[in-house]
């Protein structure tokens, strides 16, 4: 760990991940979760607000625990209980099938094996269950995609190892699930950076 990882990018992250562009997703994504919900990669915490009436019990992982610290806080103002737990998506800690819906909000991006994580959380849903996600990754522009693969490996270490050109949709359905509704398109900004993938996905 170093102070740019453990103090200067919890909160970087944070800044650049409260941009009020987002802010429709999240309500869209996680303000369709109901009963027992598991977020991933909750970062620290801007989903939390957007959580409905329908979720009964709601479960945050998260491996940072910088990043923890401000979910902790910002739920304190909260309706909801949270159970947070510092932990990898590699090894979530339910049972398998003991989970109504999965939230992943760009989360897919950072992890050091996406498809492996997204088969952890094809285990913990139940049958009819639900995975919930708003991620940005690869373009379908061959110059954007280009420059996603350019910028990056100088990107990962800034960004906590952001990749900008993940194919999303793939990844979803490699790890054994089928996409029920998937919008995808570019959020405003700067095009490598800004191709949103959005929807929801079901164990097959």
């Amino acid at each position: 760990m170093s102070f740019y990882t453990d103090v200067v990018l919890p909160r970087l992250l944070d800044r650049a991940m409260a941009n009020e562009e987002l802010v429709p997703y999240r309500r869209r994504v996680a303000g369709a979760a109901a009963g027992r919900v598991l977020e991933v990669g909750l970062g620290s915490g801007l989903n939390l607000p957007f959580y409905g009436p329908e979720v009964n019990h709601l479960m945050a992982l998260e491996p940072s625990r910088p990043l923890l610290a401000l979910a902790e806080r910002r739920s304190a103002a909260g309706r909801l209980p949270v159970a947070f737990v510092a932990g990898s998506a590699l090894a979530i800690p339910l049972a398998g099938g003991s989970v109504d819906t999965v939230v992943t909000t760009w989360t897919l991006c950072s992890m050091p094996d996406a498809t492996a994580a997204l088969a952890e959380m094809r285990r913990v849903l139940r049958p009819g269950g639900t995975l919930l996600f708003a991620e940005h990754g690869r373009a379908p522009d061959r110059w954007v995609a280009r420059w996603q693969d350019w910028l990056t490996p100088a990107w990962k270490p800034l960004a906590g190892g952001c990749h900008l050109n993940r194919p999303i949709a793939d990844l979803i359905q490699g790890a054994g699930f089928g996409l029920i509704d998937l919008r995808t398109g570019y959020a405003r900004g700067p095009r490598p950076f800004t191709f949103m993938f959005e929807g929801r996905a079901a164990p097959r």
